[in-house]
């Protein structure tokens, strides 16, 4: 139970915060002596994050739903929701050919601890530069949508904080900071239940004896959505204000701590 609550709390934290998910999961195999315990436990830590984007967004969800849906719904609102969709589907894209193009290359860097940390210091080093970012008060073009797509590819890779990334270059367009938050998340989440629908299908496929049970895997997935939230709550609060950037010397600091012990 203890390490399952780890997982949980750090797929709830990094996930959202910019500071690589992916990266820390590495770090706690490696340094911590924390371990996976299976397949479904990685798909419902994932679908825990899932819920906290769904719950912390849920009015601009059920919005977009109503105007696609609903048919009396105003006509501009459904174009505008329409070009929502597109716009998340876009930024999909860069993501999924990346992956599916070199899965086993990033998945290997999975087991190099080095590499993680040298990539959460590059990681360190774009979000500590949006300090000098002027603020903006755009919305997310259809480019600036592909855009922060190309950057949820580049964080395919562990160690690469995907809202970090996305956020950024969210910044150097000048987008209003709430708007980028709500779409970063918001176009993960196509992304996310992929993945774990992907997990899902390996799971059935090649079942394994020793899977968590799924008393544990509901508790884990629960503390993943409820320290997922309150990471949100945390990260919108932060680009509103002016500390975003401190998640940059975060970065950095681990990097730097990893890469020493990785020697």
């Amino acid at each position: 139970m203890f390490e399952v609550a780890i997982l949980g709390i750090l797929q709830g934290i990094a996930e959202f915060l910019p500071i690589s998910s992916s990266g820390h999961l590495v770090i706690a195999q490696n340094f911590l002596g924390v371990n996976k315990a299976g397949i479904r436990l990685d798909v419902f830590l994932h679908f825990g994050t899932l819920l906290a984007i769904f719950a912390f967004y849920w009015k601009v969800i059920l919005r977009l739903l109503g105007a696609i849906i609903l048919p009396k719904a105003n006509k501009i609102e459904r174009l505008a929701a329409w070009m929502y969709l597109a716009k998340i589907i876009i930024s999909a894209l860069p993501a999924i050919i990346v992956y599916f193009s070199f899965r086993e290359q990033i998945e290997d860097l999975f087991e190099n601890s080095k590499m993680v940390g040298a990539l959460l210091m590059f990681t360190g080093a774009v979000v500590l530069g949006t300090r000098y970012l002027p603020r903006g008060t755009k919305d997310v073009s259809l480019l600036r949508a592909l855009i922060m797509g190309a950057a949820q590819a580049v964080a395919l890779l562990p160690g690469i904080s995907r809202s970090g990334m996305t956020l950024a270059s969210a910044r150097g367009g000048r987008v209003d900071g709430d708007k980028a938050a709500e779409f970063s998340f918001l176009m993960s989440a196509p992304l996310i239940m992929g993945a774990a629908i992907l997990e899902l299908v390996k799971s059935l496929k090649n079942p394994i004896a020793d899977e968590t049970s799924w008393p544990l895997v509901i508790f884990g997935s629960a503390i993943s959505a409820v320290v997922g939230y309150y990471s949100l709550v945390i990260l919108v609060k932060m680009l509103r204000g002016k500390n975003f950037w401190l998640f940059g010397i975060y970065c950095i600091s681990v990097g730097l701590i990893t890469l020493v012990l990785s020697r």
